[in-house]
């Protein structure tokens, strides 16, 4: 093996020994930390409701529209699809929010 292909080695080695400890402490703090399985099953249900509710009050919206207006368009077939943009792009607006805190997270410690 030339001397090249030993150093870029031992740098593989370092960088793979680096990423197993940090997954290893990750592993240990969330062993350690207080958030359990409720508190993820509670942020899904929290980005269901921001996908939801949205969706929801532009099908309720748009159903009173088109009893009120008729004419040659839904309005609550356009507004539920209005809804549920804006509820997707809510939702991925919070996750990542809580994305980038965990990350920030990650890099402080």
């Amino acid at each position: 093996m030339s001397e090249k292909q030993e150093i870029k080695s031992a740098k593989d080695n370092i960088s793979f020994s680096d990423a197993v400890g940090a997954k290893a402490s990750r592993k240990i703090k969330a062993r350690n930390s207080k958030q359990g399985v409720w508190f993820g099953l509670g942020m899904m249900g929290l980005v269901g409701w921001s996908v939801v509710v949205p969706t929801l009050l532009g099908a309720a919206l748009g159903i009173w529209l088109d009893n009120r207006h008729t004419g040659n368009y839904s309005w609550t077939l356009m507004l539920l699809i209005i809804g549920l943009i804006i509820g997707c792009l809510n939702a991925w607006h919070w996750v990542d929010k809580e994305d980038k805190e965990m990350h920030e997270d990650n890099n402080d410690k």
